[in-house]
């Protein structure tokens, strides 16, 4: 079997590894303004700025779970576990997909119970707090929108950072509807709004992280295409056994049979097999057999 492999997985950067510094940042700013919208929601008797507050701190804790798993994934590869510890990343997302559920749960069925008799809330005080939450979720929103799109790790960060944007402006909206009009139903109203917006989101990555789990292949590859690009490749016949996955975000591995036309260089059709697969679908690590006809009529002889 010949095969290609890129550098050992404990010296290669995850695509969250690369967002470690931003999502330090991210956990710092939140975990602080945490406190301070626990205190603003005790104090006005606001859902919505508590439902804000719940999503800070599954914030706080997703962040964090975000960096546990990129340290735990920089750790060296050991003989029991040769590809190291990049799972790891995907099981933070999977935990924090769940994160999300429950707070997303716990949010609509205490909109529920209010929406039986609402209580008065401070207005003025709500949206102040809400304010300076909402410029602390832009920073994060803005700290964390490119490391979204190449980390599932990430994304689950960036999508409880998000909610709690979408969390602020809603609270900040029924702030003002509550002051202006005193109709008190505008603070259960939006929990709902910010509960259901997060759940669809919530599913894809749940969904995507699974994916990953069960080796399935990813979103972003189509398994046709690559064959047809292998089967391009001067010299090889056809392609069979092929099989696309991902180890963690951004480590896409390959493996599969290729048929060779006969006559052909196997090492030259081989180097070719890969550098094409590197350029078209950044696939770094392929494990490629090769097969020949005069190899298939040794093995029947023997």
């Amino acid at each position: 079997m010949q095969n290609d492999r890129p550098p050992s997985p404990s010296i290669a950067v995850s695509a969250a590894g690369r967002h470690r510094q931003r999502l330090l940042v991210v956990m710092g700013l939140t975990g602080t303004y945490m406190v301070v919208e626990v205190m603003g929601a005790l104090l006005t008797g606001s859902l919505a700025l508590l439902a804000d507050a719940g999503h800070m701190a599954t914030d706080v804790f997703g962040v964090g779970l975000a960096l546990f798993a990129v340290w735990l994934a920089g750790r060296p590869a050991t003989p029991e576990r040769t590809y190291g510890y990049y799972r790891a990343e995907i099981l933070a997302s999977l935990v924090n997909s769940m994160l999300l559920f429950g707070v997303s749960g716990f949010i609509l069925f205490e909109a529920w119970r209010r929406f039986q008799a609402p209580p008065e809330v401070q207005s003025l005080p709500m949206v102040a707090v809400a304010s300076v939450g909402l410029l602390v979720n832009l920073i994060g929103v803005w700290l964390l929108r490119a490391g979204a799109a190449e980390s599932l790790n990430v994304q689950g960060a960036f999508l409880e950072v998000v909610s709690d944007l979408l969390g602020s402006v809603g609270t900040i909206v029924a702030g003002l509807i509550m002051y202006f009009t005193g109709w008190w139903y505008a603070d259960p109203l939006f929990s709902v709004f910010i509960g259901l917006f997060i759940i669809p989101r919530t599913w894809r990555l749940l969904r995507e992280a699974v994916g990953v789990l069960l080796e399935g292949t990813p979103s972003n590859v189509d398994l046709a295409e690559v064959r047809a690009v292998m089967e391009g490749v001067q010299g090889i016949d056809a392609v069979h056994d092929l099989h696309v996955w991902s180890l963690t975000s951004g480590y896409v591995a390959l493996s599969g049979h290729a048929k060779l036309t006969p006559g052909v260089d196997r090492d030259v059709a081989l180097a070719d097999l890969i550098a094409t697969l590197r350029q078209r679908f950044g696939i770094e690590h392929t494990t490629i057999q090769i097969e020949q006809e005069a190899l298939d009529e040794t093995r029947r002889h023997v």
